[in-house]
């Protein structure tokens, strides 16, 4: 009987392996350093299965880390059912880091206990900064993520961040309300909101920022000058479709071209002087991959 013999990973794989590693590590890190230093100590109501172990400890002294995973264990179980092992595996590593750094930490950093606005402040800036840490290299924290893919395996018309959003807000209000007798229940979910918008802000801008844009669909009878005019002046490409006016049953040309929010000014300037009977779309790119921008792993 054959035995399968086992790939030796490569060089490059396991180069990616280690740098995954290292980023999950300084993710868990930094999240954990935001919760236990600012929001475990100033009574703000958390988000997701990290605030639902907040509350836990607060009632109970159970480790926050420990309640963290013990809180993961059945969606991961489901999840390892219905959803993939790829994910699950991953998943359950990087969970076991982040509860590992939520402990270690715990009576390592200081409290800090001035201003709760403050506090909250900090708290989602960290909270953004170590989950883009963590999802920039494919993994999750668990949690709310796991429900929004569960939900979509049963539902999957369902937005998994309408999913998402709803699981936070029912863990908010459950923090809030556990607070109560030390802190206003609405004054906590307050301050909980402040933590949310701040923390997925920064998180979108760590993730999308630097490499979002603008895409603008040019629609002219001067498409060759017009094309000769963006890429002689600007640094960007352009892409040329045919087109048909609908109404007027007229055929011209659609430049696309995908550019960086600071040069949008200077294409619509170029645009105007070529022809200022264009027709233009400017739509929003979430990221943009290729050369001029970034390139792909």
């Amino acid at each position: 009987m054959d035995k399968t013999k086992l790939k030796k990973p490569t060089g490059s794989q396991v180069k990616e392996f280690i740098i995954d590693n290292i980023l999950w590590i300084a993710g868990g890190i930094i999240y954990s350093v935001g919760i236990n230093m600012f929001a475990v100590s100033n009574k703000i109501a958390l988000s997701g299965m990290t605030g639902l172990s907040v509350v836990i400890n607060y009632l109970t002294g159970f480790p926050v880390g420990a309640a963290n995973f013990c809180l993961n264990v059945p969606l991961l179980i489901l999840a390892l059912i219905f959803v993939g092992k790829v994910f699950v595996f991953k998943t359950v590593w990087v969970v076991a880091l982040m509860s590992l750094a939520l402990d270690s930490l715990a009576g390592l950093l200081p409290a800090y206990t001035g201003d709760r606005m403050l506090a909250a402040l900090f708290c989602g800036i960290l909270q953004g900064v170590g989950l883009a840490l963590i999802l920039m290299r494919g993994a999750t924290s668990g949690g709310t993520d796991i429900i929004g893919r569960l939900v979509r395996v049963k539902w999957p018309h369902f937005s998994m961040g309408r999913v998402i959003l709803v699981s936070n807000l029912v863990t908010v209000v459950i923090s809030a309300a556990a607070y109560r007798k030390e802190v206003a229940a609405i004054e906590s979910a307050m301050y909980a909101v402040v933590v949310l918008l701040l923390s997925t802000s920064v998180l979108d801008y760590i993730l999308y920022g630097i490499n979002k844009g603008k895409m603008l669909m040019i629609v002219t009878d001067k498409a060759d000058e017009m094309s000769e005019a963006i890429t002689s002046q600007t640094p960007r490409g352009v892409t040329v479709l045919p087109v048909k006016g609908g109404y007027t049953g007229e055929s011209k040309n659609m430049l696309i071209v995908a550019v960086r929010d600071s040069e949008v000014a200077r294409i619509n300037k170029i645009i105007k002087q070529v022809d200022d009977k264009t027709f233009t779309i400017i739509t929003e790119a979430g990221e943009i991959l290729g050369k001029g921008f970034k390139f792909r792993e």
